[in-house]
């Protein structure tokens, strides 16, 4: 572990030079919990080449968010990876804004950025923009949503032309 300290401390040294994105005004938990489909965004490392993707939350008694990410990696049939995680409610007003951890100690912020009335479609973002996830209940949105969840993104300041899509045949 102290061989990273240096890594991990110039990681966070480049967080927060821009303003965070605003959050959605207020989440419904057990509504919003349940399968997403990834359907587009940009990615950690982890996340490249990934087909058929899906993030699961679920809630448990102690209000924490367990996380599931499964995808294939590198082709609709190629290995199947899942990773897992912990997330926390960080603002317990709207519920909008998360923290998670992937290994202890640390928790990255998590934001919903975007939320449709009926919890179809979402966007998820990291508190400095470099990585948001959008996704959708199922493999694919109608596309008066979609054009309305990009338009949202692009007017916080994303560049959706820059977005990776998701693959999905499953």
């Amino acid at each position: 572990m102290i061989r990273l300290a240096p890594l991990l401390l110039l990681g966070l040294a480049g967080c927060a030079t821009v303003a965070p994105p605003p959050t959605v005004e207020r989440v419904d938990l057990p509504r919003f919990m349940g399968d997403w489909y990834v359907l587009a965004g940009q990615f950690t490392p982890f996340e490249k080449g990934a087909h058929n993707a899906i993030e699961n939350y679920r809630l448990d008694e102690k209000g924490r968010i367990p996380t599931t990410f499964t995808f294939n990696k590198g082709a609709p049939d190629g290995p199947r990876k899942t990773y897992r995680s912990l997330a926390f409610v960080h603002n317990q007003e709207t519920k909008a804004e998360w923290r998670i951890q992937f290994f202890w100690p640390i928790r990255f912020p998590y934001l919903i950025v975007f939320l449709d009335e009926e919890y179809q479609a979402t966007a998820i973002s990291t508190d400095d923009r470099k990585y948001v996830w959008v996704m959708a209940r199922g493999p694919e949105l109608a596309p008066a949503l979609e054009a309305r969840l990009m338009n949202r993104l692009t007017e916080l300041g994303f560049d959706t032309n820059r977005f990776v899509r998701v693959p999905h045949t499953r």
